[in-house]
């Protein structure tokens, strides 16, 4: 990926965008599961798409609608005719629907995500220039969408609206939706992204049919990462580090998090005993100018592993897996029984809201490291 790419608020940052690829890896129930309601005949108006953030749901999204809008009239939900069985989502890339949907200029699609940031045309031409976005998809995005699905399909086809992601609606936003679904045009499908579904109002989710995504595998972890352009050897670790999740291995990646977690790795090692050279180490990087997302990277590696430790104890044994080398017996040593177990899950829940809190508050980061490692060296000793 070049560094001159145009920012989007769907894309990973490295990355390329959903809509830019093909081939999905480790989601067939999923894909399986959209095809049958095609091939059934009865193609439901709302998909909710729910998992992990990272795991394909965009990218099967995008798939969904390049399917969709290459679709034969005929063949369509058994609209005209007995519907033909698909056995796969796959499409030509060399569809003119799919050149015109890489471009964002498919007059059959609406992609509603986070517009930029201001409350004026000025403002957010601005903001256009700065590539600053809104913190969340307001009312008059929706109100855009409504335009384009008040207006005719070109040729009777069919439209696709995808919402990236639904969890950032505020709630004008969410009401404005609601109508949508429980009204929708003939011959439209919109297919709701949702990393945290529970956020979403009742009505929104009992409107659509879900689509589960799950954690992907190392081989898919793999592949997947590979497509992007990040192919790398340490890739089972990336996996374990991300829970499964591609959009946060290439975080991990750019961000060096392989590094950190060894040197977290390297400070754990040593407790109950305190190595403060190590620990204010850490606590400089994280207070470093222009370091905010090696300190949020920092403040999820922590808990990480804090979880690993609790999980350790809880089953009496280690992950599988081993994000660095020597991670299972320190893991075991750390958490040698469920007693001790249950003192690091209320001490990772103890974290969560310290560093929530502290982040809130805009408190030293290097403060917050140092006290989160106080707090790891006090339950270590107990």
């Amino acid at each position: 990926m070049s560094e001159d790419v145009t920012p989007e608020p769907d894309r990973v940052p490295g990355a390329p965008h959903p809509r830019e690829t093909l081939q999905i890896f480790g989601q067939t129930q999923a894909e399986e599961s959209f095809l049958t309601a095609v091939n059934s005949g009865r193609l439901h108006h709302g998909w909710l798409l729910t998992g992990p953030q990272g795991v394909g749901k965009a990218t099967m999204a995008w798939r969904i609608a390049r399917f969709l809008l290459t679709m034969p009239p005929e063949d369509d939900g058994g609209l005209f005719g007995e519907p033909q069985p698909y056995s796969s989502l796959s499409v030509d890339p060399d569809h003119p629907v799919c050149h015109r949907i890489h471009a964002l200029s498919e007059p059959g699609l609406f992609l509603l995500r986070r517009g930029f940031a201001g409350s004026t045309d000025s403002a957010r031409e601005k903001s256009r220039q700065d590539g600053k976005f809104a913190a969340d998809i307001r009312v008059n995005e929706v109100r855009e969408m409504a335009s384009f699905l008040h207006m005719s399909a070109a040729d009777g086809g069919r439209r696709v609206v995808i919402v990236d992601s639904a969890d950032e609606m505020n709630v004008n936003a969410a009401n404005a939706l609601l109508k949508m679904l429980e009204e929708p045009p003939e011959r439209t499908t919109l297919m709701l992204i949702s990393h945290q579904p529970s956020r979403l109002l009742p009505t929104i989710r009992s409107r659509c049919r879900e689509l589960r995504f799950s954690p992907l595998s190392p081989d898919d972890m793999h592949a997947a990462m590979a497509q992007a352009g990040h192919a790398a050897d340490d890739t089972p670790a990336l996996a374990e580090l991300s829970a499964g999740s591609v959009g946060e291995a290439m975080r991990v990646t750019q961000l060096g998090g392989l590094a950190i977690y060894q040197e977290l790795a390297a400070l754990f090692a040593s407790m109950p005993q305190f190595d403060r050279q190590r620990a204010l180490k850490l606590a400089d990087a994280a207070a470093a100018r222009g370091a905010d997302q090696q300190f949020d990277l920092l403040l999820t590696l922590l808990d990480v592993f804090v979880s690993r430790i609790a999980r350790t104890g809880a089953l009496g044994q280690p992950p599988t897996s081993e994000i660095v080398p020597g991670e299972a017996d320190l893991l075991m040593r750390l958490a040698p029984n469920a007693h001790k177990a249950r003192a690091w899950a209320d001490l990772a829940q103890e974290i969560t809201d310290r560093t929530r809190h502290g982040k809130a508050v805009n408190l030293d980061p290097a403060a917050l490291v140092l006290d989160t490692v106080f707090k790891i060296q006090k339950t270590a000793s107990a």
